[in-house]
């Protein structure tokens, strides 16, 4: 099983927009540190079975093969303030300033934050598809 944080394991769109959105955040008073950049498909099977198949809640919604992680297009992360990571999202109902900063900066740099989905918010996840659907990806195709 491969879980990975090294930034080289990403495929090189998702890197560049990684290391922008990195140095973004920081510029503004935010680290991030990365939790996890791409996981191979036993990794995605065993944290699609939490909440399922294994206790504890459920974790993500991708299958196996079908997480960007496992494509070198996704990281998960957490903003970092004065040395205390920001796992609070919400600051009297709204967004707190440091996770706007995250949102900001991922769109800058061109990252889909998985905080905007519609279902399953992953407020800690960003990736990038170049507009590529998944079946394409699984495919083989290489967002630019």
């Amino acid at each position: 099983m491969m879980i990975s944080k090294k930034l080289d394991d990403l495929l090189l769109p998702m890197r560049s927009r990684m290391i922008m959105f990195i140095a973004g955040c920081s510029q503004r008073g935010v680290d991030i540190v990365v939790i996890c950049t791409r996981r191979d498909h036993e990794a995605q099977a065993a944290l699609y079975a939490c909440g399922r198949t294994l206790p504890g809640p459920v974790k993500t919604n991708a299958k196996p093969n079908s997480s960007m992680h496992e494509f070198g297009l996704a990281v998960d992360f957490v903003p970092v303030k004065d040395g205390k990571a920001e796992w609070e999202v919400f600051s009297s109902g709204d967004l707190s300033k440091d996770w706007e900063i995250v949102k900001e900066e991922a769109e800058k740099a061109g990252l889909e934050w998985a905080g905007n989905w519609k279902t399953f918010k992953e407020y800690d996840h960003v990736q990038y598809t170049g507009g590529l659907t998944l079946a394409q990806i699984q495919n083989g195709e290489i967002p630019v």
